[in-house]
């Protein structure tokens, strides 16, 4: 039951911040993050997105690692999970016209909760593609070995991609950002749903 729970947590992760994106007055999902979801009057769908949806996937890969199969794996799931939690109750700070009305740039400083929002994602980003470089060598069958070693790789260079996007703000960072996402929570649906089948 706890796998189908974190495997729901996943799928719906991505299904909200998607619909929400495309619907959000003033919000590029090409350009905007998807923490930026988290500000305006309607932020709070994004930050229950953030804390209801990482807790279940901490509660799914808890049980990963108590049930013997893979304690490393269940361990790292788990972590993601949290810095989900966490980087839904530390807000990013307004930014690049992002709510309407905000200066179309970066803030001369960042706030602590802002602060602490990069270094919760900073968790999120390094702990998926390690959860799947684990997995290729723990997972079960010759499918799943390629299958987490090309979500590995993929994501590891998805994160560059977003880095230096973020950095320069290139007008498709948000693109960017969903071209890890929306793969790397698919494929934790996945070995979470793998886990409840057996």
């Amino acid at each position: 039951m706890v796998y189908f729970v974190g495997a729901g947590g996943a799928l719906l992760f991505v299904l909200i911040f998607l619909v929400d994106g495309l619907t959000r007055s003033g919000y590029s999902p090409l350009r905007h993050p998807v923490s930026a979801l988290a500000l305006s009057r309607r932020g709070w769908i994004q930050t229950l997105n953030f804390v209801l949806c990482g807790g279940a996937i901490a509660a799914g890969g808890a049980a990963v690692a108590v049930s013997g199969r893979s304690w490393l794996l269940g361990a790292i799931l788990a972590i993601f999970g949290i810095a989900l939690v966490a980087s839904g109750l530390f807000r990013m700070d307004p930014m690049r016209g992002y709510p309407p009305g905000t200066a179309d740039g970066d803030p001369v400083d960042l706030s602590t909760k802002h602060q602490l929002h990069d270094h919760a994602g900073a968790v999120v980003f390094l702990s998926l593609p390690a959860a799947a470089a684990v997995a290729a060598f723990v997972m079960p069958g010759l499918a799943w070995t390629a299958l987490s070693a090309i979500v590995a790789a993929a994501l590891v260079f998805a994160f560059d991609a977003f880095g230096k996007a973020w950095e320069r703000d290139a007008p498709r960072t948000g693109l960017i950002q969903r071209a890890f996402i929306v793969p790397g929570w698919l494929w934790v649906a996945a070995v979470f749903l793998h886990f409840a089948g057996r």
